[in-house]
């Protein structure tokens, strides 16, 4: 399906702001990528402001990822119990994974530019990040493995979740992964950690 031009806009300029940063990407350029005549205004057909660009943006992925998040969360609880609850782990790890490097442009973007429009942050931290967590809570609360486990989801979440973002953060801002873990490595750690947390059976007689 070919994109519409303000779609193009959009990806363009988050691909350029990640990049050459946003204060470096001018208007033009960003007419230029999206196949527009660089400097006759095209841009202003869709938005009033560069700025205005790189909210969309921002807004737009935050709303996408609302969906993936429920849709995920739907696919994992479609899962049988009868699948063996380490593939189950292992699943969730890597969707986690994968989904923090499909936003690889908009972090760069965030550690890059983000300081100076709080306004923007705070949508990434409520619109992209906070949804990841609060899934990881509803996906272990849901499993009844965990059903007898009297734990803080909501901390495990900051700690399994937070080693799901480091770990892809780490390869974009150093180029390597943590401790030179491949993801294989990681994924069996992670789900590791997690069996760890199953209750541990009632003592007999």
């Amino acid at each position: 399906m070919s994109r519409s031009t303000r779609e193009r806009i959009v990806d363009e300029a988050l691909r350029l702001f990640a990049e050459r940063g946003y204060s470096a990407t001018s208007v033009a350029e960003i007419e230029a990528a999206s196949g527009l005549s660089p400097g006759a205004g095209g841009l202003y057909r869709h938005f009033k402001s560069k700025y205005e660009v790189l909210a969309a943006a921002i807004n737009e992925h935050a709303a996408r990822t609302r969906i993936q998040v429920a849709e995920s969360l739907a696919e994992l609880s479609a899962m049988e119990t009868s699948v063996a609850l380490e593939e189950r782990l292992a699943h969730v790890c890597r969707a986690g994974l994968a989904k923090v490097r499909e936003e690889s442009e908009l972090t760069r973007v965030f550690f890059r530019d983000l300081s100076q429009f709080p306004e923007l942050v705070a949508v990434v931290r409520e619109g992209l990040l906070q949804p990841m967590f609060d899934a990881i809570v509803s996906w272990f609360k849901e499993q009844p493995e965990y059903h007898d486990a009297d734990l803080d989801w909501t901390g495990i979440a900051a700690v399994l979740g937070g080693s799901v973002v480091q770990y892809r953060l780490f390869q974009e801002t150093i180029g390597d992964v943590p401790g030179h873990a491949e993801k294989d490595q990681f994924v069996a750690a992670w789900v590791r950690l997690a069996l760890g947390l199953l209750p541990s059976p009632a003592p007999v007689g």
